[in-house]
């Protein structure tokens, strides 16, 4: 786990990220040269291309110094925790610097060509990197690889870095496989010059050479993805050291300044949110939770208050894109897929709010949780939220006659059965049904964690008056049903039937 400073900028702690791969870059830079020094021929001499075959072989560092700069910035330029797609100028300035470290990496090995080689055939060599290059950016954009996905077990970094050498050696050599295929055939439709001369045994050797070269350069391309994903997507401790006199007075300020003041959907953002996760629900450091119970209560509202905002927006998106919900309208479904894009945020914040409002029963020593009304903001919010997804899912979201009793509720109410005008969204459009399942999933286990918390005082006042009053708020409508529904859905949990 990694320490954000406790002062300064925030992106300090995604600026020390960047430095780390730059230098992991450099590191496999400086050993692929090596390794490639030390293979390559010695007392060989290249009369067409006019210098010594040392100078040829010291320039290999320096180019592939150049390839790791440009690899690194493409990265930088594309890598994000949000799922929507980088601008398209993005993507493009990324495939041409992926392209221009490809031809610099492998032509930089000028040295496994023929004696009798000249510089076409060296631009040849350069072009291959070229399409090697173009491939490795069609995988990384056609496949969302540029999507930083967080692990839900934080595994040390190097058992991280050592679970991906096999899977990036696969792809790598699935990618050199492709490119130089392709770059076979394409060499072939340009002029004569650029293809590699001498005898058939020479050529078969040389692309041989050329087949390790591009494999090599692959590996270094997928290896280098995949230290940026590990990187990245480790937990950031957003608080200053515990011997400090900052964890004393203030240890929640850092955190808090991420949560509200940094940029919407950026990267230290999600490690905020991630952070403030593992806090609420882990026992390895008890006194920043214990910090957040301050007697004023004003920390605790802003944090909860930090929570509920990604998922009243959630909320509310699904709301939109449900109202009088079209097929072919293009708007609503971009409405509906779009609320689907801050899903892993939105799972941290249900999971953090649950934690929270579950501790508190027992480390709010000032009950500031129940007094500044924040148990009932957080039950409001995930129902209303599970009670959109359920619609998208295709169960009615109508409120029935209280004289029902629970079973009948759970078989009449929420029942499955999808609506005649064919809304079940979730199953109908690719993709979003799984988002929608395990969205689901995580709401309804945060619900479960508050009422087995409280279980007792929600049983003595199971009836629905006393539960619209004590966990339900009063006088403000839900973002997504109605207030009978969110009563009768949290009778069903306080039963365990929920569905």
């Amino acid at each position: 786990m990694d320490r954000a400073p406790p002062r300064g900028s925030p992106r300090d702690a995604v600026g020390q990220r960047w430095l780390a791969v730059f230098a992991f870059q450099a590191v496999l830079s400086a050993a692929a040269s090596a390794l490639h020094l030390v293979a390559s021929p010695r007392g060989r001499r290249y009369p067409l291309l006019g210098v010594p075959a040392g100078l040829l072989l010291a320039l290999h560092p320096l180019l592939a110094c150049a390839a790791t700069g440009l690899l690194a910035l493409a990265l930088l330029l594309t890598a994000s925790p949000h799922p929507r797609p980088p601008p398209l100028r993005r993507r493009a300035l990324a495939t041409a610097l992926l392209a221009a470290a490809g031809a610099l990496s492998v032509a930089a090995s000028a040295a496994i060509l023929p004696e009798g080689a000249g510089w076409a055939a060296v631009a040849g060599l350069g072009f291959r990197g070229v399409v090697l290059g173009a491939v490795f950016a069609a995988h990384y954009f056609g496949r969302r690889r540029w999507l930083l996905q967080f692990p839900v077990v934080q595994r040390p970094l190097f058992y991280g870095l050592k679970m991906g050498l096999l899977p990036s050696g696969k792809r790598a050599l699935k990618v050199s496989l492709q490119a130089f295929c392709l770059s076979f055939v394409l060499i072939l439709l340009l002029p004569q010059q650029v293809r590699i001369g001498g005898s058939i045994g020479s050529q078969i050797l040389t692309q041989i050479g050329i087949f390790i070269v591009t494999a090599g350069v692959s590996f270094c391309l997928e290896i280098s993805h995949h230290f940026v994903q590990v990187v990245h997507t480790r937990r950031c401790s957003f608080a200053p050291p515990q011997s400090t006199a900052a964890a004393e007075t203030n240890p929640t300020e850092f955190i808090l300044e991420t949560l509200e003041q940094s940029d919407p959907r950026s990267l230290i953002q999600y490690l905020a949110y991630q952070d403030l996760c593992a806090v609420s629900e882990c026992n390895l450091e008890p006194w920043r939770r214990a910090a957040f119970f301050e007697e004023s209560g004003e920390t605790y509202k802003r944090i909860v208050t930090a929570c509920l905002k990604p998922l009243e927006g959630f909320s509310s998106k699904i709301a939109q894109a449900l109202e009088e919900y079209e097929p072919d309208n293009i708007s609503q479904q971009y409405i509906l897929f779009s609320a689907f894009d801050d899903s892993q945020i939105c799972t941290w914040c249900a999971r953090t709010l649950a934690g929270l409002t579950a501790r508190s029963r027992q480390e709010d020593r000032y009950g500031v949780a129940q007094l500044t009304g924040c148990n009932a903001a957080v039950m409001t919010t995930l129902l209303s939220a599970l009670v959109a997804i359920e619609a998208c899912l295709g169960k009615k979201t109508n409120p029935l006659p209280m004289h029902l009793g629970p079973e009948n509720i759970r078989l009449a109410h929420f029942s499955t059965v999808r609506r005649p005008t064919g809304t079940a969204i979730a199953s109908t459009e690719g993709g979003l049904h799984k988002k929608a399942y395990a969205m689901a999933d995580v709401l309804r286990t945060s619900v479960y964690q508050i009422v087995s918390a409280f279980i007792d005082d929600l049983r003595a006042n199971a009836k629905p008056a006393s539960l619209e009053k004590n966990w339900i708020s009063e006088g403000r409508k839900p973002i997504y049903g109605s207030q009978a529904v969110l009563v009768q859905k949290l009778s069903l949990f306080i039963e365990y039937r929920a569905v």
